[in-house]
């Protein structure tokens, strides 16, 4: 149910006692994490073997400025690159799904479950999103995201699209403050919510991380947090039956759902089946103290699913020859990404 952090390069045997309570699910890992590849490798093994029960075991590589592990990884380009950089949308597309599976196969090299992926927040205002955004036209940049996630679901990586029903017209950053956006509920489901949408009814989406954004003209609470947007909006309308996935509590935009113990009540009855729970390890023990929660079997069933079925080694992924072209395409997009970035303010 809890996903949770680790504060340092190792596993301590007071973080393996929090991963072996029967509320944690799994966790999630960040730079801070990583010092090599072999550190991480290790690290990750150390988990597995150590806590006695199957984890899920996640990160954020998404690409971009947010990518948790670089050293000895392919640099990947931010997502506004391939729209912006390449002009014929058959590129956009190839480079696309080969982002999603070099990405997802060097992660499941790893022996990382998930990767959570990708963005379909429409445009590049919000101070949270930026170029992680494919870009604002949901025509154009549909096909680039779905081409992203059948790269990722050719490896056998599950899927998680967020922040439903749509970061990217706020300013304001959930990392710091709950943002609000007061713009009718008539354009947030004709413009933001269709991403989300119509890759629903492909059945692309394993998973889905709603915002930590309060949608005034639709409900009260932040999306993370609303029945509405999760239970009537997302599994009756959109007929979702994937994963619903909070997005970190421990981030400033959920403290209007109160505490931590509240945030994680509010987000289970609003409709989430796994809480991310980040930064705050006061606060992880302070949940797994307080929360009288019991999961039903269903959710058990759908945090398995997420679960890595494929064994990839890091010689072999590296001697492939789709690796190597990949992995010089990708690097090559992210450095004139950088050069653009530089160069257009």
């Amino acid at each position: 149910m809890l996903l949770m952090d680790l504060v340092g390069q190792t596993l301590t045997a007071e973080e393996q006692e929090m991963l072996e309570h029967p509320l944690v699910s799994g966790l999630i890992l960040f730079t801070r994490n990583f010092h090599d590849r072999e550190q991480i490798q290790e690290l990750i093994k150390s988990i597995r073997q150590k806590v006695k029960k199957p984890l899920l075991i996640t990160v954020d590589q998404e690409g971009g400025r947010v990518q948790r592990f670089r050293q000895g990884f392919t640099q990947l380009p931010a997502m506004q690159s391939f729209q912006q950089l390449l002009p014929i949308l058959a590129e956009q597309t190839h480079l696309a799904k080969e982002a999603g599976w070099l990405m997802s196969a060097e992660m499941f090299a790893l022996d990382i479950d998930l990767s959570f992926a990708p963005v379909l927040d429409l445009g590049h205002c919000c101070k949270a999103i930026g170029d992680r955004s494919f870009g604002s036209d949901v025509t154009a940049i549909l096909p680039v995201a779905e081409a992203f996630i059948d790269g990722m679901r050719e490896t056998g990586m599950a899927t998680t699209g967020k922040h439903f029903p749509g970061h990217g017209h706020v300013l304001a950053d959930s990392h710091l403050e709950t943002p609000f956006d007061n713009r009718p509920q008539e354009r947030i489901f004709s413009h933001d919510i269709q991403p989300f949408k119509q890759l629903i009814s492909k059945q692309k989406l394993s998973a889905i991380m709603p915002a930590h954004v309060i949608y005034t003209e639709c409900d009260s609470q932040p999306a993370s947090g609303s029945s509405y947007w999760l239970k009537n909006v997302l599994r009756q309308q959109l007929g979702f039956n994937g994963v619903i996935f909070s997005d970190d509590l421990g981030m400033k935009g959920a403290g209007f759902m109160g505490n931590y113990v509240e945030r994680s009540e509010k987000a289970l009855n609003a409709g989430c089946d796994l809480l991310l729970l980040c930064n705050e390890p006061d606060g992880v023990v302070q949940v797994l103290d307080n929360l009288k929660y019991q999961p039903t079997q269903a959710q058990k069933e759908r945090h398995l699913s997420l679960m890595k079925r494929k064994h990839i080694e890091w010689r072999e992924l590296e001697k492939s020859p789709r690796w190597q072209q990949s992995h010089q395409a990708l690097s090559t997009l992210q450095e004139q990404w950088l050069e653009w970035k530089a160069n257009n303010g």
